[in-house]
């Protein structure tokens, strides 16, 4: 073949080349566009620790939590879980909003429960009840801080994904009425909860009145009577364990429906075309 000949053969093998090269490379941006891209945020609630098996020992994700449940749902994509076991509203601000960009959609976070030791607390208050009212009382004077925290993370997560909806979730009660222990002790903790979650749900809110596009998953209504002790199907580990006052598959598949419930299907079909 001549050096000419040779030439054009070459030129026709780079345009194939490059023609398959961006084929191949618009498939993806075209499967996208179909599909609203998901970021999961949080604590061992969100990574589905008491789901095992786990998808890493560090921060005891699961396939059976709920950002990986959502993911299997129609039209949502999850492209980053940052979530982690044992995460604080700090731990989120320092290590987890890198994730997050324009091209984010959907951001769920629950993450409040390890600012107050919720699990250390309700194994402290089983343990030694006769402690329970005076450490209970040491978290509640921390809720008005963790309120400011919230709200500024909250702010956070809308700068860094501004095309964003924001799901916050809430906590559920651990203990239920039937369960075996003092009735005034399973009351105690479950008030701790409420109290939590009341505190969140106001910095929700107080988010959502300066702007941000921000909602919140309430699941006491969805774990109520499977609690631990309780009379149905248990969604939530009991003591004795290291998953102990974590959900179970169960427990999360129910904080999938409940973050479902608050994405309006107008909504998801306007954000999968945007």
């Amino acid at each position: 073949m001549s050096v000419r000949g040779r030439f054009l053969s070459g030129l026709v093998t780079v345009a194939i080349a490059l023609a398959g090269f961006c084929t191949v490379g618009a498939l993806p941006a075209a499967a996208d566009s179909a599909t609203v891209q998901y970021v999961a945020l949080g604590d061992s609630y969100a990574a589905g620790q008491g789901a095992a098996p786990y998808l890493n020992e560090d921060c005891l994700q699961s396939a059976q939590g709920y950002p990986e449940l959502l993911d299997s749902q129609e039209g949502i994509h999850l492209r980053a879980n940052k979530a982690c076991s044992g995460a604080t509203t700090d731990d989120v601000t320092d290590s987890q909003l890198s994730a997050l960009n324009r091209g984010t959609r959907l951001v769920t976070l629950t993450v409040g429960g390890n600012d107050l030791d919720v699990s250390g607390l309700a194994t402290l208050c089983l343990a030694t009840p006769a402690d329970c009212a005076a450490e209970i009382q040491k978290r509640l004077l921390l809720l008005p801080a963790l309120g400011g925290d919230l709200r500024d993370l909250y702010a956070e997560v809308a700068d860094e994904a501004p095309r964003a909806l924001i799901v916050v979730t809430g906590y559920p009660h651990l203990l239920e009425a039937t369960a075996p222990f003092p009735p005034d002790l399973i009351a105690a903790l479950n008030f701790a909860t409420d109290e939590l979650n009341r505190t969140i749900r106001e910095a929700v809110a107080g988010a959502d009145a300066t702007g941000v596009n921000i909602v919140y998953a309430d699941v006491i209504d969805a774990f109520a009577g499977h609690g631990i002790g309780g009379p149905l199907a248990p969604f939530i580990n009991p003591p004795g364990n290291a998953d102990a006052f974590h959900p179970n598959a169960a427990g999360y598949r129910a904080y999938r429906d409940a973050i479902l419930a608050v994405l309006p299907d107008a909504w998801l079909e306007q954000a999968q075309l945007v």
